[in-house]
Protein backbone atom coordinates (compact mmCIF):
# COMPACT_ATOMS: atom_id res chain seq x y z
CA UNK A 1 0.00 0.00 0.00
CA UNK A 2 1.54 3.00 -1.16
CA UNK A 3 1.24 6.44 1.16
CA UNK A 4 -0.78 9.46 -0.39
CA UNK A 5 -1.14 13.40 0.48
CA UNK A 6 -4.64 14.07 2.32
CA UNK A 7 -6.26 17.00 3.46
CA UNK A 8 -7.43 17.38 6.96
CA UNK A 9 -10.46 20.11 7.67
CA UNK A 10 -9.41 21.35 11.35
CA UNK A 11 -11.39 23.40 13.72
CA UNK A 12 -10.67 27.07 12.17
CA UNK A 13 -7.51 28.86 13.76
CA UNK A 14 -5.92 25.29 14.75
CA UNK A 15 -4.12 24.44 11.89
CA UNK A 16 -0.67 24.97 13.53
CA UNK A 17 -1.66 23.10 16.85
CA UNK A 18 -2.82 20.25 14.72
CA UNK A 19 0.92 20.46 12.36
CA UNK A 20 2.32 19.91 15.79
CA UNK A 21 0.40 17.57 16.89
CA UNK A 22 0.68 15.50 14.02
CA UNK A 23 4.87 16.44 13.96
CA UNK A 24 4.92 15.09 17.44
CA UNK A 25 3.36 11.69 16.61
CA UNK A 26 6.11 11.43 13.18
CA UNK A 27 3.31 12.23 10.82
CA UNK A 28 4.60 13.72 7.86
CA UNK A 29 2.45 16.85 7.06
CA UNK A 30 2.58 19.92 5.41
CA UNK A 31 0.38 23.78 6.38
CA UNK A 32 1.45 26.14 3.72
CA UNK A 33 1.62 29.83 5.35
CA UNK A 34 1.50 32.92 3.81
CA UNK A 35 3.85 35.58 4.72
CA UNK A 36 1.63 39.06 4.93
CA UNK A 37 2.83 41.82 5.32
CA UNK A 38 0.68 43.96 8.06
CA UNK A 39 1.02 47.55 9.37
CA UNK A 40 0.76 48.31 13.14
CA UNK A 41 0.69 51.04 14.58
CA UNK A 42 2.82 52.38 11.72
CA UNK A 43 5.41 49.65 12.08
CA UNK A 44 5.64 47.12 9.54
CA UNK A 45 5.33 43.33 10.72
CA UNK A 46 5.46 39.81 8.69
CA UNK A 47 2.73 37.79 9.96
CA UNK A 48 2.57 34.06 9.06
CA UNK A 49 -1.14 32.78 8.06
CA UNK A 50 -2.42 29.26 6.89
CA UNK A 51 -3.19 29.96 3.31
CA UNK A 52 -5.85 27.58 3.35
CA UNK A 53 -8.39 28.30 6.42
CA UNK A 54 -8.67 25.12 8.32
CA UNK A 55 -6.91 22.97 5.99
CA UNK A 56 -3.67 21.12 5.82
CA UNK A 57 -1.75 18.03 4.27
CA UNK A 58 -0.80 14.90 5.98
CA UNK A 59 1.14 12.10 3.98
CA UNK A 60 0.05 8.71 5.44
CA UNK A 61 -0.94 5.62 4.52
CA UNK A 62 -5.32 5.13 3.90
CA UNK A 63 -5.48 2.46 6.87
CA UNK A 64 -3.77 5.46 9.34
CA UNK A 65 -6.98 7.93 8.48
CA UNK A 66 -8.88 6.81 11.84
CA UNK A 67 -5.54 7.54 13.77
CA UNK A 68 -5.68 11.16 12.12
CA UNK A 69 -9.31 11.32 13.53
CA UNK A 70 -8.62 10.91 16.81
CA UNK A 71 -6.15 14.21 16.85
CA UNK A 72 -7.43 17.02 18.98
CA UNK A 73 -8.29 19.82 16.53
CA UNK A 74 -8.99 17.86 13.81
CA UNK A 75 -12.92 17.87 12.48
CA UNK A 76 -11.92 15.34 9.35
CA UNK A 77 -10.47 14.33 6.50
CA UNK A 78 -11.55 15.96 2.58
CA UNK A 79 -14.21 13.63 0.67
CA UNK A 80 -14.52 13.46 -2.61
CA UNK A 81 -17.35 11.22 -4.09
CA UNK A 82 -17.08 8.86 -0.79
CA UNK A 83 -13.66 8.74 -0.62
CA UNK A 84 -10.43 10.53 0.95
CA UNK A 85 -9.55 12.99 -1.18
CA UNK A 86 -5.48 13.16 -2.57
CA UNK A 87 -3.77 15.82 -3.34
CA UNK A 88 -0.59 14.96 -5.95
CA UNK A 89 2.84 15.05 -5.09
CA UNK A 90 3.10 17.44 -7.68
CA UNK A 91 0.33 19.79 -6.70
CA UNK A 92 2.08 19.96 -3.13
CA UNK A 93 5.37 20.68 -4.14
CA UNK A 94 4.19 23.48 -6.41
CA UNK A 95 2.37 24.35 -3.19
CA UNK A 96 5.49 24.84 -1.16
CA UNK A 97 7.74 26.08 -4.14
CA UNK A 98 4.98 28.77 -4.63
CA UNK A 99 4.58 29.51 -0.71
CA UNK A 100 8.78 29.90 -0.84
CA UNK A 101 8.96 32.56 -3.38
CA UNK A 102 5.93 34.86 -3.16
CA UNK A 103 4.19 36.97 -0.22
CA UNK A 104 0.83 38.25 0.36
CA UNK A 105 -1.02 35.24 -1.76
CA UNK A 106 -4.13 35.03 -2.05
CA UNK A 107 -6.75 31.99 -3.25
CA UNK A 108 -9.34 31.74 -5.08
CA UNK A 109 -12.10 29.09 -5.51
CA UNK A 110 -12.13 27.37 -8.51
CA UNK A 111 -14.76 24.52 -10.24
CA UNK A 112 -13.32 21.07 -8.85
CA UNK A 113 -12.34 18.36 -11.33
CA UNK A 114 -10.08 15.32 -10.60
CA UNK A 115 -9.72 14.22 -13.92
CA UNK A 116 -8.23 17.36 -15.35
CA UNK A 117 -4.49 17.99 -15.08
CA UNK A 118 -3.66 21.98 -13.60
CA UNK A 119 -3.76 23.71 -16.92
CA UNK A 120 -3.47 27.53 -18.04
CA UNK A 121 -6.01 29.80 -16.80
CA UNK A 122 -5.01 32.02 -19.10
CA UNK A 123 -2.77 32.90 -21.87
CA UNK A 124 0.09 35.41 -21.38
CA UNK A 125 3.60 36.43 -20.91
CA UNK A 126 4.67 33.49 -19.81
CA UNK A 127 3.09 29.80 -18.88
CA UNK A 128 3.77 26.00 -18.24
CA UNK A 129 1.34 23.59 -18.75
CA UNK A 130 0.74 20.79 -16.18
CA UNK A 131 1.23 22.62 -12.57
CA UNK A 132 0.73 25.82 -13.98
CA UNK A 133 2.56 29.10 -13.79
CA UNK A 134 1.11 32.18 -15.47
CA UNK A 135 2.63 35.25 -15.14
CA UNK A 136 1.11 38.18 -16.39
CA UNK A 137 2.72 41.42 -16.19
CA UNK A 138 3.10 41.18 -12.15
CA UNK A 139 0.94 38.53 -11.51
CA UNK A 140 1.72 34.77 -10.69
CA UNK A 141 -1.09 32.48 -10.91
CA UNK A 142 -0.98 28.71 -10.31
CA UNK A 143 -4.28 26.52 -10.60
CA UNK A 144 -4.89 23.83 -8.69
CA UNK A 145 -8.03 21.54 -9.12
CA UNK A 146 -7.48 18.58 -7.37
CA UNK A 147 -7.84 21.25 -4.05
CA UNK A 148 -10.45 23.45 -5.39
CA UNK A 149 -8.19 26.65 -5.51
CA UNK A 150 -6.20 28.66 -7.60
CA UNK A 151 -3.43 31.01 -5.72
CA UNK A 152 -2.53 34.30 -7.09
CA UNK A 153 0.45 36.42 -5.95
CA UNK A 154 1.45 39.65 -6.73
CA UNK A 155 5.04 40.09 -8.49
CA UNK A 156 7.02 43.02 -6.45
CA UNK A 157 9.40 43.84 -9.17
CA UNK A 158 10.12 42.99 -12.81
CA UNK A 159 13.46 41.73 -11.71
CA UNK A 160 11.94 38.99 -10.19
CA UNK A 161 10.47 38.02 -13.73
CA UNK A 162 14.17 37.12 -14.59
CA UNK A 163 14.66 34.78 -11.82
CA UNK A 164 14.56 30.98 -12.53
CA UNK A 165 12.15 29.55 -10.20
CA UNK A 166 11.33 25.75 -10.26
CA UNK A 167 8.07 24.26 -9.98
CA UNK A 168 6.72 20.33 -10.21
CA UNK A 169 9.58 18.45 -11.90
CA UNK A 170 10.85 20.94 -14.50
CA UNK A 171 12.93 24.67 -13.56
CA UNK A 172 11.83 27.60 -15.76
CA UNK A 173 13.73 30.66 -16.67
CA UNK A 174 10.85 33.73 -17.14
CA UNK A 175 12.20 36.26 -19.01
Amino acid sequence: MQKNWYIIYAKPKTEKKVAASLSKRKIENFIPLNSRTVTVFRKKKIQQQPLFQSYLFVYIHESEIPRIRTIDGVINLVYWKNKPATVSKDEIHVIKEFVANYTDIKTEKISVNTNEPAMAVDHSKSSRFGNILVIKNTIAKVKLPSIGFSIVAQIASQNSLRAGISFGEKEMVLQ
